[in-house]
């Protein structure tokens, strides 16, 4: 592999890192890899490939949004409660690194619906079902990055193989 493929690769392997440990914007950092690709083969074909993956990309995020926030609606988990758990996501990631972050975010969680509720069981059950959505937010976004990932591979075996 040469070096012109080895830069590429770091930043979708680390984009896709990015996701499962949420330091990074993992999908952004990955997509930039597939843009310096696509800037360094300077064809048609690698344009195409960007493209595919730019669309993945958006497809990814507006279903990474888009259906855990459905299914939190329908188990009475709102909009305000989720930013609130986000500010203090935010907040714990600062307090404790890396893992501060999740952990701020489903504390948030319990807290309104506690605060919202008045009964632990209910303001429990609200926060299982959002730390489901949590994941499979994340399972969305980490496929969504084997997929760019997957796109860039084939559209680099492609170019190196009409190349050579």
């Amino acid at each position: 592999m040469s070096t012109d493929l080895w830069v590429p690769a770091l930043f979708i392997g680390v984009g896709i890192l990015g996701i499962v440990v949420p330091v990074l914007p993992g999908l952004l950092v990955a997509l930039a890899g597939v843009l310096i690709w696509a800037i360094d083969t300077g064809s048609t074909f690698g344009w195409v490939v960007l493209g595919i993956c730019a669309a993945l990309y958006a497809g990814g995020l507006a279903v990474k949004y888009l259906v855990p926030g459905r299914r939190l609606k329908q188990q009475g988990v709102g909009t305000r409660t989720l930013l609130i758990a986000l500010v203090l996501g935010i907040i714990g990631f600062f307090v404790v690194p890396v893992i501060g972050g999740p952990l701020g975010f489903v504390l948030g969680i319990y807290l309104v619906e506690r605060a919202r509720s008045r009964e632990g069981s209910v303001a429990w059950e609200r926060t299982k079902h959002a730390l489901r959505a949590v994941l499979m937010s994340m399972g969305i976004e980490l496929g969504t990055g084997l997929l760019i990932a997957t796109t860039w591979v084939v559209g680099a075996v492609v170019t190196w193989r009409s190349t050579h």
